[in-house]
């Protein structure tokens, strides 16, 4: 077992702090690669319903001997532009998830994108409530929500996400927004934590605070997420990748090296905005 420290949620539900996430990981590569996570510590997994690969995610939940109940399952609605999402419509897809992955329930389940342009975002959250008060999910949440979105639910609900799962890395570090969450009991769960392998990860800063601390600059990113309080899903199919980027519970970076990388944010998205998301 790893030493990865945990969250909790804003419902009382206790979430690791760093994740496997199997974004662009095929299906038939996703069961060796959750297995690969699973032995090497993790205990968070998160897929989606557009990733196309719950189905293999779900093998190799069920093949594992580890108890269901410290696993921590996420999945995501895919609430694609080309449907009107109606309760009814919201919990036959949450309902095809669950038998994709071969589960009772999820740990957490989340909106994808709010497609601000549209109002079903508004609807499908109702009904993600709902699915909450059942127990079948037990937390819910959103993903790639700003603040007015996030406002938006609040105000109609009465019923806070428990997480929001956003673009963050040293390059995009959503200040504003963290500060927005913590006011406000939502976890800031990091997508893209290592910046996608776009550059970031060659940054001379990073080099140095890597050396220093005998660490590649992989772990140093994920470091910095937990010291700031961010929940982070790296993903890899490299077996040594996947057991390198759990390894960073043994080391602290220091006021030095968290002003060092605060100087990296240029602000710069690499995913789409949200804002203007609206793909089938």
């Amino acid at each position: 077992m790893s030493n990865v420290p945990s969250i909790t949620l804003n419902n009382g539900v206790v979430m690791p702090q760093l994740g496997f996430g199997v974004w662009q990981v095929p299906d038939d590569e996703a069961t060796a690669a959750v297995t690969t996570a699973l032995e090497a510590g993790y205990r968070s997994i998160d897929t989606a319903t557009v990733y196309e690969n719950e189905v293999g995610t779900g093998k190799a939940l069920a093949s594992t001997d580890i108890a269901r109940e410290e696993l921590f399952v996420t999945t995501k609605l895919w609430n694609s532009a080309s449907e009107t999402w109606t309760r009814e419509a919201v919990l036959r897809e949450f309902d095809a998830s669950l038998e994709r992955l071969g589960l009772d329930y999820v740990d957490l389940y989340l909106i994808h994108w709010p497609r601000a342009m549209r109002e079903d975002y508004v609807t499908i959250y109702r009904t993600l409530v709902e699915i909450a008060g059942s127990g079948r999910a037990k937390a819910i949440g959103v993903s790639n929500f700003k603040q007015p979105q996030l406002e938006r639910v609040i105000a109609d609900t009465s019923f806070v996400p428990a997480v929001n799962q956003i673009e963050l890395h040293p390059n995009f570090p959503q200040a504003e927004l963290r500060a927005f969450h913590a006011e406000h009991g939502i976890a800031t769960e990091a997508w893209s934590p290592l910046g996608q392998g776009r550059g970031l990860l060659e940054d001379p800063t990073l080099a140095r605070v890597a050396a220093k601390h005998g660490k590649s600059p992989a772990q140093i990113v994920l470091r910095w997420h937990l010291q700031l309080g961010n929940v982070a899903i790296p993903k890899s199919v490299t077996p040594s990748r996947i057991k390198e980027n759990i390894d960073v519970t043994g080391f602290e970076l220091d006021a030095d090296d968290l002003a060092a990388i605060a100087g990296l944010d240029t602000g710069t998205r690499l995913g789409p905005d949200p804002d203007e998301f609206d793909w089938s």
